[in-house]
């Protein structure tokens, strides 16, 4: 971002080519859509959006809102700045080190930016009640957190009132992965020499030797702000059009996958009765007899569809296993020990609370 000026004749110059696309219909236009002053006061006057996480993504997502005409952001993110992010996370410097993201990161926006306004929060997406999210018109998720995305898709799904269009809340969700290596592996330095090499036969470089290849990657790949500015790139581009109507917006998923050459592809989600959050029904859970209460735990926390960080568990008014307060966890920890079997009946439920689940979760439990 380059710096700028409050003045009006700037401000309007900033988002001239934005203009462009506000000010008249186009082939995939929205029915809906208003062109002209009014869907422009609106994304640039009355559109408040929501950006959780400040990290690789979020530092991404927020210079390109701000630079698109929204100009009510707010932003949440529990973390300080680390010396190792300053090589990706593009709004903060040495001298910030130790500080809030969410504070830096509005901060220099709102300095770069004049004239937009965010409104940053230091702490837990947790924090925040039902009418704290009920404020926004759009929500984009750039956390690495898998717990922490599902708490907040659960709870603006939980948000929606069916006789009130205002409490669906769009929700835009994206997220990077680079594969682990081990940069102390043969195997692994083997096969990045080999697409250095082929790289490097392609364009005519010179100089890619074996010792070279292992001393850059031990340093963070260069893919990992590029896959960060490609994914907030589209994640900004379909809160854009969500907010303006003035194209079609994406309505399933899309995957960038750059390991062998740029490819993406998109698949519509459906939804599944299994779903413990869209669903609404029992999630059946097939067990051994042998299995201690400890070893269903342990599933619920590893198992893909599930993921529940530290589960407690109840069947009706009993107890079966509590993780707080510590009087209660004490209480039921002998039961950690004894078999499901033991305490529950083949078909009957249990109720999982958690506190990162802002709803409970019913298991019916079949013995094989």
């Amino acid at each position: 971002m380059n710096g700028s000026s409050s003045s009006s004749g700037d401000w309007h110059d900033r988002y001239y080519h934005v203009d462009q696309i506000l000010d008249r219909p186009g082939p995939r236009t929205d029915p809906s859509f208003l062109a002209g002053d009014e869907v422009k006061d609106f994304l640039r006057n009355k559109c408040k959006i929501l950006v959780i996480g400040a990290g690789g993504l979020g530092c991404e997502i927020l210079a390109n809102l701000a630079l698109s005409g929204f100009k009510d952001i707010h932003v949440i993110d529990m973390d300080t700045i680390d010396i190792s992010n300053l090589n990706r996370q593009f709004l903060f410097r040495q001298k910030d080190v130790g500080q809030p993201k969410a504070i830096v990161a509005a901060e220099f926006i709102m300095n770069r930016v004049p004239g937009v306004k965010v409104t940053p929060y230091y702490g837990k997406i947790q924090d925040k009640d039902d009418d704290y999210y009920l404020q926004f018109n759009l929500v984009i998720c750039g956390l690495d957190s898998v717990e922490a995305r599902r708490w907040i898709n659960a709870t603006l799904v939980n948000l929606v009132d069916p006789e009130n269009p205002e409490s669906l809340k769009p929700l835009i969700d994206g997220g990077t992965e680079d594969k682990k290596l081990d940069t102390d592996d043969p195997e692994h330095i083997g096969w990045l020499y080999s697409v250095a090499l082929a790289r490097a036969k392609e364009f005519k470089i010179e100089g890619v030797t074996w010792s070279l290849t292992q001393g850059v990657v031990k340093n963070i790949i260069p893919a990992i702000a590029s896959t960060n500015a490609i994914i907030a790139a589209s994640c900004c581009n379909e809160a854009f059009k969500i907010a303006t109507s003035s194209a079609a917006y994406l309505n399933n998923y899309f995957m960038l996958i750059g390991t062998d050459a740029v490819y993406s592809y998109t698949f519509e989600h459906e939804r599944r009765a299994e779903c413990p959050v869209c669903g609404g029904e029992s999630l059946d859970i097939t067990i051994s007899k042998e299995w201690t209460v400890d070893r269903l735990i342990e599933m619920l926390v590893e198992k893909q569809d599930i993921q529940i960080k530290k589960p407690s568990l109840a069947s009706g008014t009993k107890h079966i296993y509590f993780q707080a307060p510590p009087q209660l966890e004490e209480a039921t920890r002998p039961n950690l020990e004894k078999k499901v079997s033991d305490l529950i009946p083949d078909g009957g439920e249990i109720t999982v609370t958690a506190s990162s689940l802002p709803f409970s979760l019913s298991l019916r439990i079949n013995y094989s």
